[in-house]
C-alpha cells in the first residue's frame, strides 16, 4: 500500500481509498472535485488526487495546528522540507513544539505547523495531545524518532506540492466550510454534480481523547441538518458506530462496516457509513455486517 500523506492519524480513513474511488466512478465524478471539511491527514484526499481521479481536492481543519501544517505543505514548501531535516529529535525540541502549538499566536504558520508535524511522528498514534514515543525519559521499547524518517516524507511533501495549484487548504469551522464551499476557487461554477464530499467528523464515542477539537451531541446534529439543507447532492459521512449517531442520520441510507475487516475473520460492524439519497452505492465496502438500508 502506498503512502501519500506523511501524518500519522488516528482514525484516518486510508482504507477507505479504495471505496471512495467506486463511488466516484459510479457516480461519474471523474476529474471532478473533492472536499473535505476534516481533512486531518488528507490520506484519501492526497491519493484521489495524485491517482488522478479528481482534478481539485478542497481539504479544511479547524485545528489552526493541521491547517498550519498543509498550509506550509502547499506554500512554503521549500522551507518545510528544510525543517524537517534539520530537527534534533530529542526531549527538548518535544517540549518546545508541545508548547508552539498551545501558543500558536507567539509564532509563525510555518513554525506552528513544523510543530503539528514533529509532534504527529514523534507522539503515540500520531495524537497531538497524546504522549512522547518511549515516554520522557525515552526507555521504552521504541524511542521518538522511530516514526521519522526524514527522507521519506521530504518525498511525500515534495511529491504533494507539485499539486499545489490543485489544492486548495482552508482553516474554518466545519459547518462554515461546507457553507463557503461553493465560493471557493470557482466551486460555485462548476456542476457541483461533480463534486463529492466526505465528512469524517470526531468520533462520538472516543473524540474527546483523540482530537483537540471535539464534538457534543448538539455539534453532531448540526452537521446533519447541514448536510440536509446544502446544495450538494452528493456526500458521505463516516462514524464510528454508535447508536446516537444512527439516530440523528435514521433518515438516510446507512451501511455498518469494519476497517479492521481480514478475509479470515469478519468482525462486526465498528463504523457506520450514512450516504445522501443521491448519491449511488458500491456493493464494495469490506466487512460489511448488515444489509444497506434507509
Amino acid at each position: 500500500m502506498k503512502f501519500y500523506t506523511p501524518l500519522r492519524y488516528p482514525g484516518g480513513k486510508g482504507k477507505l481509498s479504495y471505496f471512495l474511488k467506486d463511488v466516484i466512478e459510479q457516480n461519474s465524478l471523474n476529474d471532478g472535485a473533492y472536499a473535505e471539511p476534516y481533512a486531518g491527514g488528507a490520506g484519501v484526499a492526497l491519493e484521489l488526487l495524485l491517482e488522478e481521479y479528481v482534478r481539485k481536492i478542497y481539504i479544511n481543519d479547524a485545528d489552526l495546528a493541521v491547517y498550519s501544517f498543509w498550509s506550509s505543505v502547499v506554500d512554503d514548501t521549500d522551507n518545510l522540507c528544510r525543517l524537517i531535516n534539520d530537527a534534533k529529535i530529542n526531549m527538548d525540541e518535544w517540549r518546545h513544539h508541545r508548547y508552539v502549538i498551545s501558543n500558536p499566536s507567539e509564532f509563525t504558520k510555518l513554525e506552528i505547523g513544523f510543530a503539528a508535524f514533529f509532534l504527529n511522528r514523534t507522539n503515540r498514534s500520531g495524537i497531538l495531545k497524546a504522549g512522547v514515543i518511549g515516554g520522557k525519559e525515552q526507555n521504552g521499547k521504541w524511542k521518538m524518532d522511530v516514526r521519522y524518517n526524514r527522507g521519506d516524507l521530504i518525498s511525500r511533501i515534495e511529491g504533494i506540492a507539485n499539486y499545489n495549484q490543485r489544492i486548495v487548504v482552508t482553516n474554518l469551522d466545519a459547518l462554515d466550510f461546507l457553507d463557503a464551499l461553493s465560493f471557493m476557487d470557482g466551486v460555485g461554477k462548476a456542476d457541483k454534480n461533480k463534486t463529492l464530499l466526505y465528512l469524517d467528523p470526531p468520533y462520538y464515542i472516543k473524540g474527546q481523547g483523540l482530537y483537540r477539537n471535539f464534538y457534543e451531541h448538539d455539534d453532531h446534529v448540526l452537521v446533519m441538518e447541514k448536510l440536509r439543507a446544502i446544495d450538494f447532492p452528493k456526500w458521505l459521512v463516516s462514524y464510528d458506530n454508535a447508536k446516537e449517531i444512527k439516530d440523528i442520520y435514521t433518515e438516510f441510507t446507512q451501511v455498518e462496516y469494519s476497517l479492521q475487516y481480514t478475509a479470515q475473520q469478519k468482525k462486526s460492524g465498528e463504523e457506520v457509513m450514512i450516504f445522501s439519497s443521491e448519491i449511488v452505492i458500491p456493493d464494495t465496502l469490506k466487512g460489511v455486517s448488515m444489509p444497506i438500508s434507509a
